[in-house]
């Protein structure tokens, strides 16, 4: 697990962005950039609302297939559309972070994929091309809510690393509030391999069923 970040990151730049869903869902945010992230990458925060003393925060893992292209293959996309408009509502952040495929960059996700329709899942793809299940790191997501004035909060997440990790870097995880589910012809044994291999919170039944339908 990582310790609490040495470096200091700071606020780079704000900016207004007015934000326009594909189903009409309208947001007005502030996109924060900032200096100093442990990992070089341009990560972004995404305030929303009006954020209070405990702000609901979600981390979005950037997938360019789910987010941009709408793929069926994950519940990327729709996440994130929910995220906004549950954050909206509350007041909060979500921190849009620049690690592809959990991690292995865009085309080791695709070379996976490609195992995928081989027969394996998610993880033993990712094994079968000698790449971690996870390579995800959150000290950069610590080291931005730091530079917000964010030392506490509720997380909107069913994956609990997340929350553990950002506990083992200080923040005050206060709970995890479950996303939605979002299932699709393609999708439903990428979903439960969340839950069988890591633990997410996910129905597994509702799951287990649709995939053997």
């Amino acid at each position: 697990m990582p310790d609490t970040p040495a470096v200091v990151a700071t606020p780079r730049s704000r900016v207004r962005v007015p934000l326009r869903f594909h189903d009409g869902y309208e947001a007005d945010a502030e996109v924060v950039t900032f200096h100093g992230l442990a990992d070089g990458r341009e990560h972004v925060a995404v305030v929303l609302g009006e954020p209070g003393p405990v702000p609901l925060v979600r981390l979005h893992s950037e997938c360019l297939t789910g987010d941009v292209f709408g793929s069926a293959r994950c519940d990327c996309g729709p996440q994130l559309r929910e995220a906004v408009e549950r954050i909206a509502e509350r007041g909060g952040v979500l921190l849009y972070l620049r690690q592809e495929g959990r991690g292995i960059g865009l085309y080791n996700k695709l070379d996976a994929y490609a195992l995928q329709d081989e027969g394996l899942d998610t993880y033993e793809a990712n094994a079968a091309l000698g790449l971690p299940e996870d390579a995800r790191d959150y000290t950069a997501a610590a080291q931005m809510l730091r530079a917000l004035g964010i030392g506490e909060l509720e997380l909107l997440s069913n994956n609990p690393d997340k929350a553990d990790q950002l506990r083992s870097l200080g923040i005050d995880v206060r709970d995890r509030v479950p996303t939605g589910v979002f299932t699709t012809a393609h999708n439903v044994r990428y979903l439960r391999a969340k839950v069988l291999q890591t633990q997410h919170t996910l129905p597994l039944a509702a799951l287990a069923e649709l995939n053997a339908g």
